[in-house]
């Protein structure tokens, strides 16, 4: 039997959380089981718990999305653990049941056509007012607020959530694990005709996963992906992509203290935020402390992740770029941002240049070592500022983590993170 930090390779009777302390016993049910000490900045301090010391009463077993709802309000403040048994979906009756009466997308499209409308000032009137209560009505119903002291986890064989938001917001202490997420699928995105440089955008709203203002979070082996609906069945009006996805987990507005581990991101665009905001200095300086470790992002665009003002440690993971997928670019350098990016592998296809690896937003420097792409050991920022000349970046982020249990070869990353990242993987 393998163990690391605490997450299960394989199954046993006993789980050995590896520290530098020494090992100690996990629980061997899954939903017993807790964030290993020094585990990342999960393990920080209290450290991440979940709902590990939930009595029976506080133990849910939920089918539906309305059970699920139901459990996460039930029982007060004691800790809880939801265990969710198949794929539960919170858009099960479509999108029409959402839509307020008189909303009319054809009327929509008539009335905000750019040819009608025009670009110098946002949408407004009938139609518009028509979308915001339809959009009103799938928010109330697709998003579900974790309270803290929670362990939400799948059982079973292809356990997931279909369409839901969970939104961790403002608790402490949440553990999720072992779930398939299919990215919520925004039923009324909005016209912008200000966006894009007044060429108009659709923007749409919900994240699979949002952590905002909460601490010690841990989020590990789930698989996340926009499913059924991928980027690429979308349709097009006025000539842009009519985007129904916004990001896969977004960790936001002074959350603090968060692993993010052994999870597989596949196919989407806007995949993680770390800090929503330049603006956002009072809520997030000093905050955003957040580890990425073991984690396979395969078929990404961009925000793997997207980092403002945070100590974001990042090793350890997979980045995958597909054959003839849209891509933009892995990190981006955001605002006062602090990324420490080492021991990381990169595979990536002909014709994607190592530059593009990074994204330069704002004046931040970064620690980018030992990371390799294609099995060989590159330099990303050097290469970098030699293809990107107009985007130089400055290395050096000014820390380092301490909060790391086992870093493994990023040679062997590939082959360790491929077999292991993922909803299923664990038991």
């Amino acid at each position: 039997m393998i163990a690391r930090a605490g997450v299960l390779v394989g199954c046993t009777a006993l789980v050995l959380s590896l520290s530098g302390t020494g090992a100690h016993a996990q629980p061997r049910d899954l939903a017993r089981q807790t964030l290993g000490a020094g585990d990342g900045w999960g393990s920080h301090g209290t450290g991440t718990t979940g709902g590990s010391e939930a009595d029976a009463e506080h133990v849910y077993t939920v089918t539906t999305w309305e059970q699920f709802r139901a459990a996460l309000k039930d029982g007060g403040p004691a800790p809880r653990i939801i265990k969710v048994k198949g794929v539960i979906d919170a858009v099960s009756e479509g999108c029409d049941a959402f839509a307020a009466e008189g909303y009319d997308f054809q009327k929509y499209l008539a009335a905000y056509d750019p040819s009608v409308w025009g670009h110098d000032k946002p949408v407004s009137g009938e139609q518009e007012d028509l979308r915001a209560a339809s959009a009103a009505a799938q928010d109330k119903t697709i998003k579900a607020s974790v309270p803290a002291d929670t362990t939400i986890v799948g059982v079973g064989k292809g356990s997931g959530i279909r369409g839901g938001s969970l939104q961790i917001k403002g608790v402490d202490n949440v553990i999720v694990r072992n779930l398939a997420f299919e990215a919520p699928v925004d039923c009324f995105p909005q016209w912008d005709p200000t966006d894009d440089n007044k060429t108009g955008a659709w923007n749409s709203e919900y994240d699979g996963v949002v952590v905002y203002g909460s601490t010690h979070v841990w989020i590990d082996h789930n698989t996340l992906t926009d499913g059924r609906y991928p980027d690429s069945s979308l349709p097009a009006y006025f000539g842009k992509i009519y985007q129904q996805h916004d990001g896969l987990v977004d960790i936001v507005r002074g959350a603090n203290h968060v692993t993010v581990s052994w999870n597989s991101f596949e196919d989407h665009d806007k995949t993680m935020l770390i800090g929503n905001s330049d603006g956002a200095a009072a809520d997030d300086t000093g905050k955003l402390k957040v580890t990425l470790h073991h984690n396979r992002f395969e078929g990404i665009v961009e925000r793997a992740p997207r980092v403002r003002f945070g100590q974001v440690d990042a090793y350890n993971n997979h980045f995958v770029v597909t054959k003839d997928q849209p891509y933009a670019y892995t990190f981006g350098i955001g605002a006062s941002s602090q990324l420490h990016a080492t021991d990381n592998a990169f595979s990536l296809p002909a014709g994607i240049g190592v530059g593009k690896t990074l994204k330069k937003w704002n004046e931040a420097p970064l620690t980018a070592e030992n990371n390799y792409v294609n099995g060989k050991r590159t330099d990303l920022i050097a290469v970098h500022n030699a293809e990107v000349p107009g985007e130089i970046l400055q290395s050096g982020a000014g820390w380092k983590p301490v909060l790391r249990t086992k870093v493994d070869s990023p040679k062997a990353v590939p082959r360790i993170v491929d077999r292991q990242a993922g909803a299923g993987r664990i038991c």
